[in-house]
């Protein structure tokens, strides 16, 4: 290569450059535009649907047994038979322990025969007086004396029934705290009692939402001890007072509990329906915010268009679309940051 050649080649390179540039800046726009939209955006969408919106309140409460009572003696002695294991189904009625009840069985026979002996002396006072051959100061007297011992007799039947603990109503009990031969005072624990056909469950909802909450309406309740399992009650009472700290109303709803899965303690999401309306619903990942307006991409003819709407109400993964989309409409739920108005894309099957 020549000198003269050499020399101008820095020259010529710098006049390239600047010669591309000036190409590129002046490159018309729509040819540009058209090759931004050949750009394929691989995208996932779901339709916009008319669908059932359910408008409820969610609260926390703790269940409860219907009824639950610590079973106790009313006397104290030694313990001759327990009738009972941890955690037996009983009925009303069932005897649970029995107390030795020895003197007090002595009691009632030597009192029932008083008894008996001193009727028969009230009915020949009678008889005598009949005949005037006693005075009505007597009669009265052996009447007193009978009415008396009649007392004494019922008081030491009353204790001798309260020897043996019996279920005040059907229920399952739980552990029991006595043994055979062990000596208990009036007020010891022997076990506790629980209904558990019905569960009850109380809980708070805000003032705000007092007006909605009617007694025989339906609520839904989960555990998670039984996961994707709904246990139906319904609201059976409303406190008429509002807590004035917390600016909320307490609820009691019960749940039937016939397989006796919920137990006392356990802490329950409550759900409870509000109104249920047909309403035009998205996915929520489908909305895009933009300051205070609300946007979503719909497909086309395998086209993004950038659309917007007006949203209302809101549930965990869905919104309602007030305006701006019609029934069917298919819209963009993954890949939609990556697009713009006209996009080519590729729709995956869901």
């Amino acid at each position: 290569m020549s000198n003269p050649i050499k020399s101008r080649l820095p020259f010529i390179i710098i006049l390239s450059a600047m010669l591309a540039l000036i190409a590129y800046l002046n490159w018309p726009s729509d040819v540009v535009e058209k090759q931004r939209r050949q750009r394929v955006v691989t995208v996932k969408v779901a339709k916009a649907s008319n669908t059932e919106f359910k408008d409820v309140i969610e609260a926390l409460g703790n269940a409860r047994a219907n009824e639950q009572v610590l079973i106790s003696s009313k006397q104290s002695d030694v313990v001759d038979r327990v009738l009972i294991n941890d955690g037996d189904h009983v009925q009303k009625g069932d005897i649970l322990v029995q107390l030795n009840s020895d003197e007090e069985a002595a009691k009632v026979k030597e009192l029932e025969a008083n008894l008996a002996e001193s009727v028969a002396q009230l009915n020949r006072f009678q008889d005598l007086l009949k005949k005037k051959a006693t005075s009505k100061s007597q009669l009265d007297e052996q009447e007193a004396q009978t009415k008396a011992i009649a007392a004494q007799l019922l008081s030491a039947k009353t204790r001798f029934n309260d020897m043996t603990v019996k279920a005040p109503f059907d229920g399952v009990l739980g552990f029991r705290e006595v043994s055979v031969g062990a000596y208990i005072k009036s007020g010891d624990v022997i076990t506790s009692l629980d209904d558990l056909d019905t569960v009850k469950v109380d809980f708070s909802v805000p003032e705000r939402f007092y007006t909605t909450i009617k007694i025989g309406q339906r609520i839904d309740a989960k555990n998670t001890a039984y996961q994707g399992q709904i246990f139906t009650g319904k609201i059976t009472s409303v406190d008429p007072r509002i807590d004035s700290v917390t600016r909320s109303v307490n609820v009691r709803a019960e749940i039937p509990n016939a397989n006796y899965k919920l137990r006392p303690g356990m802490l329950l999401n409550i759900t409870v329906e509000r109104r249920v309306d047909n309403v035009l619903q998205v996915p929520e990942s489908a909305i895009i915010p933009i300051e205070d307006k609300h946007f979503v991409f719909v497909i086309d003819d395998d086209k993004a268009q950038r659309k917007q709407v007006e949203v209302g109400r809101r549930k965990p993964g869905v919104v309602e679309i007030t305006a701006g989309l019609v029934d069917g409409e298919p819209v963009v739920i993954e890949g939609a940051l990556k697009l713009r108005d006209g996009t080519q894309v590729n729709i995956l099957e869901p």
